[in-house]
């Protein structure tokens, strides 16, 4: 039996539908990243786990008991917010201990909890602090600390990272992954950020306009995306999209033509089962940035350098390929210049197919 299971989920707001239908499980343990872009319900469905929403439609089970309706406080899970939401006049033991009081939990088993969480995030020596002496990453562990002390069955987890700069975001990741692993708890984390959603989760939620559109491991997401939609938005940089036309089917390879491919065609094979396109038929070829090589030996795309990004180690390589703009991701530094035309190199197996309607191939 799942540990948190929605069926059917259904979310309005008036006369509008926010969350469109949504069913998906967690095991115990488990740790489910919702990712998509803003605006797409991903903390809308969240706020419902914890009842802070309430379902118009749908059936929500937390460890095999309908919650559907439970008030929060019933629930037995805790938040952790993109705000911090400290009261600025408690100590950091006070701001964990909080919670407890007001269950009327006994003093010395809350010394004991907190002791233990503030052990755990690396802040007890920061228990007699105001929020005000904290950094931005001191105070998240506080959050978090709040949450551990309650005990929950799962914690949910609201872009907690968004307010960090990026080297405390990336130290903070490495710490709720720790954190994890530690505690072995089941956890659900909305991010629109989805390196965030590729290094922690087990499974990943990608939503958009309210719907589900895949649920899968990173690998699986990175690998087989099951649209256009998922494979633009997992992995960073994005994936590239060239629109081209079937030309045939040879040996259940897609014979793709386009005038900027070498030769003026390239073969791939699809990923997915299903019915092939037929000659004629729009096609769309994903190509992901880190994939592509820059090489004059055997290349497969004739591209025209816009700019480049020395990123230190690597260099972000920006291009056109006819009317569509082509991203490459290179080790060193190329010695090109603006408008000059180059080859790019891929492996067959890193070409990705999709058809007129975004579907993958």
């Amino acid at each position: 039996m799942s540990f948190l299971k929605l069926e059917n989920i259904k979310k309005k707001f008036g006369d509008a539908t926010v969350i469109k239908g949504v069913s998906l499980s967690a095991e115990k343990g488990e740790f489910v990243v919702f990712v998509g872009p803003s605006g797409c319900g991903k903390s809308t469905l969240l706020r419902m786990i914890a009842g802070l929403e309430d379902v118009s439609e749908g059936r929500l089970d937390i460890d095999g008991r309908d919650v559907t309706y439970e008030e929060p406080a019933k629930r037995e899970v805790s938040m952790v917010f993109q705000s911090y939401a400290l009261y600025p006049h408690m100590t950091v033991f006070e701001n964990m201990a909080f919670g407890l009081r007001m269950a009327k939990i006994p003093e010395a088993e809350i010394k004991q909890r907190v002791g233990e969480a503030a052990r755990i995030l690396q802040i007890d020596v920061l228990l007699d602090r105001k929020p005000r002496a904290l950094s931005g990453g001191q105070r998240q562990r506080v959050a978090i600390g709040r949450s551990i002390v309650r005990h929950p069955k799962i914690f949910l987890f609201d872009e907690p990272l968004s307010n960090l700069d990026a080297e405390l975001r990336a130290q903070m990741r490495v710490e709720i992954a720790r954190l994890h692993r530690n505690l072995g708890a089941t956890m659900v984390y909305v991010t629109h950020d989805q390196i965030e959603a590729m290094t922690l989760a087990d499974r990943i939620v990608v939503l958009r306009a309210g719907l589900v559109e895949q649920i899968g491991s990173p690998t699986e997401l990175y690998d087989r995306p099951a649209n256009i939609f998922v494979a633009g938005f997992i992995g960073s940089p994005k994936m590239n999209f060239v629109s081209a036309t079937v030309l045939g089917i040879e040996g259940g390879a897609i014979r793709i033509g386009h005038p900027s491919f070498v030769g003026g065609s390239l073969s791939a094979s699809p990923r997915i089962g299903g019915p092939l396109p037929k000659a004629g038929d729009k096609i769309i070829v994903g190509l992901r940035p880190e994939h592509l090589t820059l090489r004059s030996d055997r290349p497969v795309l004739t591209l025209t350098l816009d700019l480049m990004e020395n990123l230190g180690g690597s260099t972000q390589v920006y291009a056109r390929s006819g009317a569509d703009s082509v991203t490459l991701l290179t080790p060193g530094r190329p010695a090109m210049q603006p408008g000059d035309s180059f080859g790019a190199g891929i492996d067959p197996d890193h070409i990705y197919l999709f058809n007129e309607d975004g579907a993958a191939l």
